[in-house]
């Protein structure tokens, strides 16, 4: 790495969306006092040249054309805020080729072509900073990246987006159902018009593979991690979670089990008396269990852009640091080779709810089923009968048992004539 002969860094932006005018307007005039003898921002891209955008751009070359910003040697380092995989892992290939640092907050191309990426930067002898990807404000890629780096990591467990338990926090009260809660998101700003990424947990999974990554030294394919986004849970199931004396959370998950990983993200209950069970709203938590340490709590916004922005700006002074002390960033001392679990190896307690027929016997016939698979029931709660259609509604937790044991008996379950439906599955998270 080349010591930095000058003050300023210069930068290129590629994209210009909320994030990143939020970062322009940071340097160039909310806190230019702080940033002007630091930091310039040379030139933008953009998708549209054309659009309107409330920023003084004076001095500033603002292009649709990745090859100003690559081509540009005075260029330093490249701020990446456009998001996606291929476009952005071809932008974000093409500036470390051309010698300059890159830092992102796209969690997904980090994700799926982290390692190529880290690969070329290292070639290239530049660095790619990522802090912004997971956790927003909270400084847990630095932190596991160094902080843990003398000390081997068990387990991570985390509230990782921020849009989910956004939602999730305001359904805990039973009385308003998903559909409603996810237009007010999306009205407030918390929720994206498509909101896929977010309700159906492809975000939290690419966070927990760049968590893995750093922890664990493990890059999986994000397809062979089980994944289960929150649409389907109903208002009632908080109701009867809080009388059983737990909340409902999605849960991201990598644990350890000697040389095997499991990792894992779904809707889960947690104990009321758990720090992760009381983190409400957009907020996250992350939990990292090490050897030496124990359990470590870190818990902050998650999102927004002014802690988005906070954190890749501490990238970029990061990098800036670096380059004028000719120093790298600190690799973890540890890296393992682990088998990555499937999700059938999966051990926990479990919350059913079955609508059932309301006559005698039918507690039984499920008992049996459930017994005959080695699960054994610790609570039952009848529930809302309906007298019209002569239904009842069961709640059973159960205790530890295995996934595809589980899944066997919720087979065999759907098929008794007295049950008319199968209505509801949650783990049970286990501290």
């Amino acid at each position: 790495m080349q010591i930095m002969k000058k003050n300023k860094l210069q930068i290129g932006m590629i994209g210009c969306g909320v994030i990143g005018s939020n970062i322009f307007d940071i340097i160039s005039k909310r806190h230019a006092d702080v940033y002007k003898d630091h930091l310039v921002v040379k030139s933008i891209i953009v998708r549209d040249i054309e659009k309107k955008r409330d920023l003084n751009l004076l001095g500033t070359k603002i292009s649709n054309d990745i090859s100003d910003v690559v081509k540009d040697n005075e260029i330093d380092l490249v701020i990446e805020l456009m998001g996606g995989e291929e476009i952005a892992f071809d932008y974000i290939s093409k500036c470390l080729m051309s010698g300059k640092h890159v830092v992102t907050a796209n969690k997904e191309v980090i994700a799926k072509r982290g390692s190529e990426l880290f690969k070329i930067a290292n070639n290239n002898s530049v660095e790619l900073r990522y802090e912004a990807s997971v956790g927003g404000g909270i400084p847990i890629i630095s932190s596991l990246g160094n902080d843990f780096s003398s000390n081997k990591i068990s387990g991570i467990r985390a509230i990782i987006n921020g849009t989910t338990n956004y939602i999730l926090t305001r359904m805990s009260d039973g009385t308003s159902p998903f559909s409603e809660i996810l237009k007010d998101a999306q009205k407030l700003g918390y929720a994206e018009t498509d909101p896929t990424a977010d309700v159906e947990a492809f975000d939290p999974i690419y966070k927990i593979i760049i968590l893995s990554n750093l922890a664990f030294g493990i890059n999986p394919d994000h397809n062979l991690i089980y994944r289960e986004g929150i649409k389907d849970i109903k208002s009632k199931e908080f109701i009867y979670a809080k009388e059983l004396g737990f909340a409902i959370k999605l849960i991201a998950s990598a644990q350890k089990f000697s040389k095997k990983l499991l990792i894992r993200v779904h809707p889960a209950l947690i104990p009321k008396d758990i720090p992760m069970a009381n983190v409400n709203s957009s907020l996250n938590m992350i939990e990292v269990n090490g050897y030496l340490t124990g359990p470590l709590w870190f818990q902050g916004a998650g999102a927004g852009a002014e802690t988005t922005s906070s954190a890749i700006l501490n990238d970029v002074f990061r990098i800036k640091d670096e380059i004028s002390k000719s120093e790298k960033q600190k690799t973890k001392i540890f890296p393992e080779d682990l088998q990555l679990l499937s999700m059938d190896m999966h051990e926990c307690k479990y919350y059913l709810r079955i609508t059932v027929k309301d006559k005698a016997g039918v507690l039984a016939r499920l008992s049996k089923i459930l017994g005959d698979n080695g699960i054994s029931i610790n609570t039952v709660l009848q529930k809302d009968t309906d007298v019209k259609f002569n239904n009842a509604e069961l709640v059973i937790m159960t205790h530890k048992a295995n996934e595809k044991i589980m899944m066997n008996a919720i087979d065999n379950i759907e098929k008794l004539n007295d049950v008319v439906k199968f209505d509801s599955l949650l783990r049970v998270e286990e501290y």
